[in-house]
């Protein structure tokens, strides 16, 4: 009888607190990996300095990012330069506030206007279904929080978020 209700405690402890574990493992370590990215800060950027942000990070990695002028940009927000041409909208939300399938739409029509080879929208939201179907049979990539962060992280820039959310920082 004892090794039925010491099996029995060894399933339940299997069953209830090994995911547990599991869930508050997964948790910590999206913490960190949001602590380290700065995407905090990013919430409390405004549209240009996100857009500002996006070039600092692409010259990291070897491209030429010019950031467009704030309006009348024809639906490109960074323009990247390399070994293909990068056309991005930037969208920086609310974290709540879904992007719409209208900024796939925009950076579609920028990718031709501008002759580029890619089409990219980066937020540090999320997207909603119909923006996903349509980027999707487009050929845009899609870039949301999760992958941001991962990006942010990946790449390791000398210029933290917080750096462009100071007064006056608007201008690289």
């Amino acid at each position: 009888m004892d090794n039925v209700y010491f099996l029995f405690s060894i399933i339940v402890m299997a069953l209830f607190v090994f995911p547990m574990i599991i869930k508050y493992v997964k948790k910590k370590k999206r913490f960190n990996l949001m602590k380290r990215s700065g995407i905090r800060d990013i919430d409390r950027m405004k549209g240009y300095q996100f857009e500002v942000y996006l070039q600092v990070l692409f010259k990291e990695i070897g491209y030429r990012p010019i950031v467009t002028q704030k309006s009348g940009d024809y639906g490109a927000d960074v323009v990247l330069k390399g070994k293909n041409k990068i056309v991005i909208q930037a969208k920086r939300y609310g974290y709540k506030h879904k992007v719409s399938m209208d900024a796939v739409r925009e950076v579609l029509a920028a990718m031709f206007y501008y002759k580029a080879d890619e089409a990219w929208v980066i937020t540090n939201s999320f997207f909603t279904k119909q923006a996903a179907t349509l980027a999707k049979a487009c050929g845009v990539k899609l870039l949301n929080r999760y992958e941001l962060k991962k990006f942010i992280v990946k790449i390791n820039p000398t210029k933290q978020p917080k750096q462009f959310t100071r007064k006056g920082s608007e201008v690289n």
